[in-house]
This record gives structure tokens, C-alpha cells and sequence, in this order.
């Protein structure tokens, strides 16, 4: 028998999908209902103890092969200590909660970077507890996928900002959204000098980030007029040499139009180019 995966179980996605509905209600002015739901759901309770195995997921890299393949056998033993009758009640009522105050639909479209071993650990955690035999291959297939991500290479980050994360993620689920919160808040006290253009992007890449299709309208709008605007504002530069950099630079402006999924590269680009619109219109 195979395991079939639901996100509507599996408890990362539903704390990251919560985390990130925090980040969008508060850019958007609104009360953060999904806050509450974690301190209540999440906060001291078996729900926010599975969370932490699911956690270590995003704490864990650059391991050895032998010591991925223990770390994922000790994540499975302590599973089987956790109250799957309270978990079954815990992840019934947190969802019945989430579709009062959202679209459940359009809550759980989001694209989360670590998807495939969330739902990898989650196959595996529900064969461990399952009384059922399980078709082996899909046990193979997933503790593959997760010894493949714990033993990738150690990600290039600054040893200061490699530390803060590391920290962040040793909070408690009920301060981790609290810290994101503030986060947020200070992130729009830095960034205020953003022009109008970049403010309504990064908006919209949090708001939208449920509905690709809608982000991928907007992003693909607004490349078409940043690449338009430069273009007006090369052919009145009066500078030789400035001009043909920035024709250099509008030359390499991609066209996103037949992409079916907007990445994180395609927003950076599109921010540094509004950027660069700006500082033509500065002169």
C-alpha cells in the first residue's frame, strides 16, 4: 500500500503557510488571525511537538550520509511517542479554524521551498505508525530524497547571519511568530525609501505567492513596463558611454512571458530593475 500525501496533514507546511499568512496581513493592514491559531495549536502541545521534527528539516544540512540517515531514524522513533489520537483532533480543529478566517483553497496553493521533504518526512512519519505494510520503494524514494537534502553542501551565508537563523529557529513556535512579526515591522522601517513600483511588488509577491498564476500576471506586466520605461529614458541620454550601458543592461532584461512559474530571481531582477528606473528618473 502506498501513503498518500495531504497537505492538509501535514503539519510543516500548515506552520509555514501560517507563518507566511502572518507576513501578508500584516503588509496588508489586517489583524494576523493565523497568529493566534499557532500560539494555540502550536504552543506546548503534541501538534507543535511534531512541528520541531519537521523543523529540523530547514536547521539541518552539510551532514554526513551515515549521519542524515540517523538523524531521519531518530526523527521516526520519537514520532511514534507522540499521541496520534490528540494529533488526529489537533490538525481536524486547526483546519476547521483556518477555513473560518481564509479561502482554504487558496491557503494552501503556496509554493514552499522545502515541499518535497516536508511531504517526504510526512509519507514516512504516517508508515511508521501505519499498522498496514507499505510499498517499499516509496519508503526508499522518500528517505532517499531526505538524506539528499541533509547532506547537500553547507549553504554560503555570513557566519553573523548564519548564527540569528540558527537562533530563530531554536524559538518556541509561539515566539517564532512573534519574532517574524517584528521582523516585518522592522523591514518596512529599513526599506521606506522603496519607490511606489518596488513596495507593490514585494506586496504582491507575499499576497499572491498562493496564486502563481495571478503573480505571474502582475510580474510579467510590470517587466514589460520597466523594460519600455528604460528604454524611453536611453534614447535621451545625451552621455555616449552611459547610454550604451544601460542599452547593455536593457538588452539582458529577460522575457519572463512564457514562464509558467515566477522564481525568486525573477522578483530580485525586477526590483533591481525598478530601481534603476529610478535612479534614471533621478538623473
Amino acid at each position: 500500500m502506498k501513503i498518500k500525501h495531504s497537505k492538509y496533514k501535514n503539519t510543516g507546511i500548515i506552520y509555514e503557510l501560517l507563518v507566511r499568512q502572518i507576513t501578508s496581513d500584516i503588509l496588508n493592514k489586517r489583524e494576523p488571525k493565523s497568529l493566534p491559531l499557532i500560539e494555540k495549536y502550536f504552543a506546548k502541545t503534541e501538534l507543535g511537538k511534531e512541528y520541531k521534527l519537521y523543523e529540523l528539516i530547514s536547521n539541518k544540512n552539510s551532514l554526513t550520509e551515515g549521519k542524515a540517515e540517523s538523524l531521519i531514524n531518530s526523527i521516526l522513533e520519537t514520532s511514534k511517542r507522540l499521541n496520534r489520537k490528540k494529533l488526529k483532533s489537533l490538525k481536524y480543529n486547526l483546519i476547521s479554524e483556518i477555513k473560518q478566517h481564509y479561502n482554504i483553497d487558496n491557503f494552501f496553493k503556496s509554493n514552499l521551498e522545502n515541499y518535497k521533504q516536508y511531504a517526504s518526512l510526512y509519507t514516512l512519519i504516517e508508515a511508521t505508525t501505519s499498522p498496514d505494510n507499505i510499498d517499499i520503494n516509496q519508503l526508499v524514494n522518500n528517505k532517499l530524497t531526505l538524506i539528499e537534502h541533509f547532506t547537500k553542501g553547507e549553504i554560503n551565508k555570513e557566519e553573523t547571519k548564519k548564527g540569528l537563523l540558527e537562533e530563530y529557529n531554536s524559538f518556541e513556535p509561539d515566539l517564532k511568530a512573534l519574532t517574524y512579526k517584528i521582523l516585518v515591522e522592522k523591514f518596512n522601517q529599513k526599506y521606506n525609501n522603496l519607490s511606489k513600483d518596488q513596495k507593490q511588488i514585494l506586496q504582491e509577491y507575499i499576497n499572491n505567492a498562493a496564486n502563481t498564476e495571478s503573480l505571474r500576471k502582475i510580474v510579467v506586466s510590470k517587466y514589460k513596463a520597466v523594460k519600455e520605461s528604460i528604454q524611453n529614458k536611453i534614447e535621451k541620454l545625451e552621455d555616449p558611454v552611459l547610454k550604451i550601458k544601460i542599452q547593455e543592461v536593457h538588452s539582458l532584461i529577460p522575457t519572463i512571458c512564457e514562464k509558467r512559474k515566477i522564481s525568486d530571481n525573477d522578483i530580485s531582477s525586477l526590483l533591481q530593475l525598478l530601481e534603476l528606473n529610478k535612479e534614471l528618473d533621478n538623473g
